[in-house]
């Protein structure tokens, strides 16, 4: 019998457990990823635990206490309505974290569906969708990203979909690759001589097979959406005051950067933290599902 993880006769359960254990061994196994797996999720658990680590409601405004500096009281100072710097860093890294995980893991579903459909079968459909992604692709993110929220308006789910729109085209990229050489492997000739049907094929074999790639992808995309978003409301089209967001918390920072400049500086520290550890926890999954870069090391 074949040892390889993801052929027909290896049980449903067995290809779970060997796709979870991958996972798991490529963040431990790697420095890297390691890091940045761990800083994501201090940043998570002070995010979901956000009510009981801040000091202050972020939303109540004192004007008696505006434009203070760091101090004991509070902790990164104050913004210009008297609001407390830190508890609003805390509450606004909840919307950067539902926004980038809502969005791509939406895009990641739909993109990759679309590359291993694309893959798969060939042909027009392989056309079609790479079509689609090729006109996507024309526009920069943050630009297509901008035409969309313009467009819907600047709510979180309308920038949860034009966060995803603009996310897909990689997916689809990342998953087409793969599943056209894996559409000819003994292990894909063999499901369907025995009569599997396309879809299980594809749902059983092709996609445990590309998911590492996927989730290096995911991994690194997840730290660009957080950018966009905080792009997008640092220019006022993220989710509407008084909710605290990180880009809306900078550009209200610029307004007294001179004069106060921690305004600014802590929530661009906090997107600079979780950006890094994500490219760091991405960098290290590449590095260790990617046999090329195994073998120049």
């Amino acid at each position: 019998m074949s040892s390889m993880p993801y052929n027909p006769a290896t049980s449903r359960a067995a290809r779970l457990r060997h796709t979870a254990n991958s996972a798991l061994g490529a963040i431990v196994g790697n420095t890297n990823s390691l890091i940045g797996m761990s800083v994501f999720l201090l940043i998570v658990i002070a995010a979901l635990l956000a009510p009981i680590f801040a000091t202050h409601d972020p939303v109540q405004q004192n004007i008696l206490f505006r434009l203070q500096g760091p101090s004991g009281e509070h902790w990164m100072g104050t913004d210009a309505a008297g609001r407390d710097i830190y508890s609003r860093i805390l509450y606004g890294a909840r919307i950067s974290l539902i926004i980038g995980l809502v969005s791509v893991g939406l895009a990641m579903i739909v993109g990759t569906a679309m590359g291993v459909l694309a893959g798969y079968y060939g042909g027009k459909i392989d056309q079609l969708v790479t079509q689609i992604t090729d006109v996507l692709l024309a526009f920069p993110s943050l630009i297509l990203g901008l035409m969309i929220v313009a467009i819907l308006g600047p709510t979180m789910p309308n920038l949860i979909v034009a966060i995803a729109l603009t996310t897909v085209p990689q997916f689809a990229r990342v998953a087409r690759a793969p599943t056209l050489s894996l559409r000819e492997r003994d292990f894909i000739q063999a499901g369907r001589a025995l009569g599997y049907s396309d879809l299980r094929i594809m749902y059983r074999h092709v996609l445990p097979n590309i998911f590492p790639e996927v989730l290096v992808m995911g991994s690194l995309w997840l730290a660009t959406a957080i950018r966009v978003e905080a792009s997008l409301a640092f220019i006022g089209l993220g989710v509407r005051p008084p909710t605290p967001t990180w880009g809306g918390m900078i550009r209200d920072g610029f307004k007294n950067i001179l004069d106060s400049p921690w305004l600014a500086i802590f929530p661009s520290l906090a997107i600079l933290i979780l950006v890094f550890a994500l490219n760091m926890l991405g960098d290290g999954l590449r590095d260790t599902v990617d046999p090329r870069l195994k073998g120049e090391k």
